[in-house]
């Protein structure tokens, strides 16, 4: 061995790596961290100061699968490229990589640079054949050391999870009992929480609502707490919506026992470094999933139906789905749209003042580029109010039926959350006569153990006096439905229209209402200003509706045919002041509901080219032909107007004059031009 270290190798750095692949290994096998430590002495024995051996222990905890967290590794890598290693030493070859690209790139590149590799083993020069032969079998050899042991453990836990039998931390709700069974929680507490986000799930169909209903009633959560001090044991705190999502999407809480539905996956990064993460699997990739395993909390059937709904709450799903959760806005039939065109969602879109226009709108093919307009855009109002029409005609025969299920799920929902703060009051009055028995049975001696166990129990009682002070305030509200409220839940339900149209009835309420009796309505547009509906009912039964359009404004605004025709008839003989006067006589009016007048007569006409009648008389002239006559310009015969110097008339302000000159009159007019110094002749 000896051989082959030279005066060389001994002038240049000798590397002492050192890595294990957890922190738990760090900290539970010491043996192999003193063995690699040692390394540093048969360093010296070989022939290597002191001073030139360096020792790389910052990879110590980390995983030797690659080198994207390997600092000390990359560190030897671009020394040993640089020439300035002597000597690489490692307990053995899985400690510097357990990759084999990142083993055989370290031996080529000390084969390049002359740098030895040094193990428990022997030495070897990479440069040489023999040696490099044998140290790409030892990489090779490691690598399938671990392949095998994975293989082994992994076989071992899925046999065991076949069979339902592989522990996991368990979900909030759920221990182990004595036989090792996966049962409910034996904390009633914990248990009613639990169902009350599946209750009201089911009721709003969204885990936001979910949170925003246990922050109103001002209801806790609890979290089960793995590792440190506090392991095993119940953290309650506020609920949120990751923590709603991670409770509906975990199929343990149907019954169901999986293994598989997380794995690790590895990919590759823009940098071209190779990054691994967990990956929640799609179902048809589960390894393991045994139905009816354990008691659940919801059905299969739900947890599936609670799945769509959280995916159809998506706002920007992968692909197009249709019904979402009931949102706030004026567009009742939000999520339900078809369009006829492309087959894909109207979605609304909010215009005017704070939203107070909405339409329903297809844009998918404008904005794939393969229009330059929108497949189809319709008024919310007319469609909102065929469906809503159609939807109180179908539901108005059952109202009463309905009125009573609404008041039994009132009374279900108040009895849960009255459970809850009872459960809750009962936990903290446990916890003040505990606090109370340890400070009572405590030496009164030992006045630093007495004074903390008296604060604890100080403590107690403060959270006890708050929880009952909140209890007493929702008692204060008249949370319990009293029959007098019964009774008007019934008379609203009689008249079902009105209780639709009540301001108290919320946009989000009616729409949740529209989604459980509505499948989905496909829109087409088949005539000019008239729209058909396929609606398609929950439960199959389809049926269309005709729907009139509203017309665009300046159609609206456009005078009717028969208007247009009879100012085209009256146009012949009469002026277009008189024209108005007869059209208000006869009780006609405007198309925006005013009376005529010459201004809107005048613009009839222009609109449909409607020539007016000339009430010009043969005698007489107007300014041009006065102007052309006596030689001057339109302005003097303007002023001549002005000062009644000749007579003229017209019609009404802003038609033209009409004068009428006499011979007496012209010959005023002409001695006038030639005594004038002011006047030019044209």
């Amino acid at each position: 061995m000896t051989d082959k270290i030279t005066a060389q190798h001994l002038q240049k750095t000798a590397y002492v790596y050192i890595r294990q692949s957890s922190m738990g290994q760090v900290r539970n096998h010491r043996e192999s961290t003193e063995r690699q430590y040692a390394l540093q002495d048969r360093a010296c024995e070989f022939g290597w100061l002191p001073s030139r051996i360096q020792v790389l222990d910052g990879d110590l905890g980390r995983s030797g699968s690659s080198t994207t967290d390997r600092t000390d590794f990359k560190t030897l890598v671009a020394d040993v490229s640089l020439g300035s290693a002597g000597a690489v030493l490692a307990l053995e070859a899985s400690r510097l990589a357990r990759s084999n690209a990142d083993w055989h790139r370290l031996i080529e590149i000390c084969g390049i640079t002359r740098t030895l590799i040094i193990d428990e083993d022997g030495c070897y020069d990479p440069s040489d054949f023999n040696d490099g032969l044998l140290l790409g079998l030892k990489g090779t050899m490691a690598q399938a050391e671990l392949h095998l042991i994975r293989s082994r453990l992994q076989g071992g836990k899925l046999n065991k999870a076949q069979k339902g039998e592989l522990r996991f931390p368990l979900p909030v709700g759920y221990v182990f009992d004595e036989a090792n069974r996966m049962v409910k929680d034996p904390d009633e507490r914990v248990r009613c929480a639990i169902e009350l986000v599946f209750t009201v799930f089911y009721e709003t169909g969204s885990a936001y609502a979910v949170v925003q209903r246990f922050a109103q009633e001002n209801l806790l959560f609890p979290k089960r707490s793995y590792g440190g001090v506090w392991a095993g044991q119940l953290l309650w705190g506020r609920l949120t919506d990751s923590r709603v999502l991670g409770i509906l999407k975990n199929p343990s809480y149907a019954g169901v026992y999986t293994f598989g539905r997380y794995r690790c996956v590895k990919e590759i990064l823009a940098d071209g470094a190779v990054r691994s993460r967990i990956a929640c699997m799609p179902r048809t990739e589960w390894l393991v999933e045994i139905q009816d395993h354990h008691e659940g909390y919801t059905s299969f059937e739900q947890y599936l139906r609670n799945l769509d709904a959280i995916e159809r709450n998506r706002t920007h799903p992968q692909e197009a789905i249709l019904s979402g959760p009931a949102r706030e806005g004026l567009a009742m039939l939000q999520g339900l749209l078809i369009c006829g065109c492309c087959g894909r969602r109207l979605t609304p879109r909010y215009r005017g003042n704070g939203g107070l226009y909405p339409i329903y709108e297809c844009n998918w093919r404008k904005r794939e580029g393969l229009s330059q307009t929108s497949c189809m855009s319709v008024q919310c109002g007319c469609l909102d109010r065929a469906v809503e029409e159609r939807v109180l005609e179908v539901v108005n025969e059952e109202h009463l039926n309905l009125a009573i299920e609404a008041y039994e799920i009132l009374q279900q929902r108040e009895q849960q959350i009255d459970m809850q703060w009872k459960l809750r009051l009962q936990r903290a009055e446990y916890e003040a006569q505990l606090a109370q028995k340890r400070y009572e049975q405590v030496d009164p001696e030992n006045r630093l153990v007495a004074s903390t166990l008296e604060q604890r129990w100080n403590d107690a009682l403060i959270e006890l006096e708050d929880v009952q002070n909140q209890i007493a305030a929702l008692q204060e509200q008249q949370r319990v439905i009293t029959a007098q409220q019964r009774d008007d839940v019934l008379k609203l339900a009689q008249d079902l229209p009105r209780l639709w149209k009540s301001r108290a009835t919320s946009a989000k309420d009616k729409k949740r209402i529209l989604q459980l009796l509505i499948q989905d309505i496909t829109v087409e547009k088949f005539e000019r200003g008239k729209a058909l509906l396929h609606v398609r009912w929950q439960g199959g039964h389809c049926e269309d509706l005709q729907v009139e359009l509203p017309r665009p404004t300046a159609e609206r605004w456009r005078h009717s045919d028969a208007v247009v025709q009879r100012v085209r008839e009256l146009a012949q003989n009469y002026s277009d002041h008189e024209i108005a006067a007869t059209l208000n006589a006869q009780g006609l009016q405007s198309n925006k509901g005013n009376p005529f007048t010459r201004a809107s007569i005048a613009w009839i006409r222009y609109k449909h080219a409607i020539p007016a009648v000339d009430p010009k008389q043969p005698e007489e002239l107007t300014v041009q032909e006065v102007a052309q006559q006596f030689g001057v310009s339109a302005g003097v015969v303007y002023y001549w107007i002005a000062q009644k110097i000749v007579p003229a008339r017209r019609l009404n302000h802003g038609t033209p004059y009409w004068i009428t000159i006499h011979p007496q009159k012209a010959q005023e007019l002409e001695q006038r031009v030639r005594a004038s110094s002011r006047i030019q002749p044209r």
